[in-house]
């Protein structure tokens, strides 16, 4: 009963955040001023990629981290954090000294992720519910911000980048991990994610395949200025 209670606030809230212009559409009010992503978007239809056992035996976790160069002491994001496997790992990697906020949209993954934390004791880690089109983070805040097995999910990419570029260190990076198929089909091109993130003012720095975490590994850096919202050319359908 109580999960059905959390779904039903999240989509009540969901609909009071929607404004219809006149136009048919339907979309965030934070959205708006951004272009639509010419992509599907693939609908979230589970909390985790794998098991956690499953993931842990081919080592995942900590290639991920020792290829994005997570340390103790940083400070890192875990966007579309779902049941946390990444989270807690991260914690373990940061240590004492250093702080993971865990971020997803769905009130209910939210609420179970923090009886995770608090049954755990990860003491430096935080949870924190975002949108769809802004995963609303704090300014100049981390080293790191992971998104492993979500981006193919983001409806507004453009708004969420946007939003998401600032909350990044001067020296921050961008780690991607996404299998390499059409969005619709639980992936993302990266030649698309590249220019996605591209027109948000980020520069591709290194992609490999790994096929232990189900696809590739991408990092970025931003190298320009967010852009102006109307300004933004969203990717053609051939940049996939």
């Amino acid at each position: 009963m109580m999960r059905l209670a959390l779904v039903g606030i999240s989509v009540l809230l969901a609909a009071c955040d929607m404004l219809s212009p006149g136009d048919g559409t339907r979309r965030a009010v934070a959205a708006q001023p951004f272009p639509q992503a010419d992509r599907p978007v693939a609908p979230i239809v589970s909390t985790r990629w794998s098991s956690e056992e499953a993931r842990d035996r081919v080592h995942e976790a900590e290639d991920i981290m020792d290829r994005a160069g997570i340390r103790p002491g940083m400070t890192v994001a875990d966007i579309g954090a779902g049941e946390g496997y990444y989270t807690v790992r991260l914690a373990a990697r940061v240590g004492a000294q250093g702080r993971v906020l865990a971020e997803d949209i769905m009130p209910e993954v939210i609420e179970a992720l923090s009886r995770r934390i608090t049954r755990e004791k990860w003491d430096n880690v935080s949870v924190k519910l975002g949108a769809p089109e802004d995963p609303r983070l704090p300014e100049n805040s981390f080293d790191r911000i992971m998104m492993v097995h979500m981006y193919h999910e983001i409806a507004e990419p453009y708004a969420f980048l946007w939003h998401l570029s600032p909350a990044l260190k001067k020296d921050g990076e961008l780690i991607v991990v996404d299998a390499d198929r059409p969005t619709d089909q639980h992936g993302t091109p990266p030649r698309l994610l590249a220019c996605e993130l591209a027109a948000m003012g980020f520069r591709m720095e290194e992609l490999i395949p790994k096929p232990t975490a189900g696809g590739y590994f991408a990092r970025f850096r931003r190298i320009a200025a967010r852009p102006d919202p109307a300004s933004i050319v969203p990717c053609a359908l051939n940049d996939r």
